[in-house]
């Protein structure tokens, strides 16, 4: 054999046990990089309650949420026990949240982008 396809076979062996050796240890950021290509982007949710000054749920009660980027405003109506829920919200989005019943609105709340959290949990109170 001549050294220069000795040398060459040499290397191209070092490169394959290398990418062997990666591959059986894993690569974190490739495999992570990947599952999170897979899941796409983390949404956020708000939820809670809607209640009057003793704490009791108001059923009927509109919950507004108005997105600080485009200005829109979307609303739910809460349940039986008061209850609301919104979902997909964006991570790098401001949002003010607020209810409504019989004509008394709650104090206006709001979700800040900076806000690392994925899940919030905010009771919103009218006073009769």
């Amino acid at each position: 054999m001549n050294r220069t396809y000795l040398r060459s076979l040499v290397g191209k062996a070092a490169l394959v046990s290398s990418s062997l050796m990666v591959f059986a240890m894993g690569a974190p950021e490739v495999v992570d990089s990947y599952a999170l290509a897979q899941r796409g982007p983390v949404q956020r949710v708000v939820q809670g309650k809607v209640t009057d000054q003793s704490n009791a749920g108001l059923k009927g009660s509109v919950v507004y949420l108005k997105d600080g980027h485009t200005l829109s405003v979307k609303s739910f109506i809460a349940d039986d026990q008061g209850e609301y829920r919104f979902g997909q919200l964006a991570q790098n989005t401001d949002y003010e949240i607020w209810a409504e019943h019989n004509g008394k609105k709650s104090s206006v709340k709001t979700i800040s982008s900076f806000d690392s959290k994925n899940q919030f949990y905010i009771n919103l109170k009218i006073e009769k």
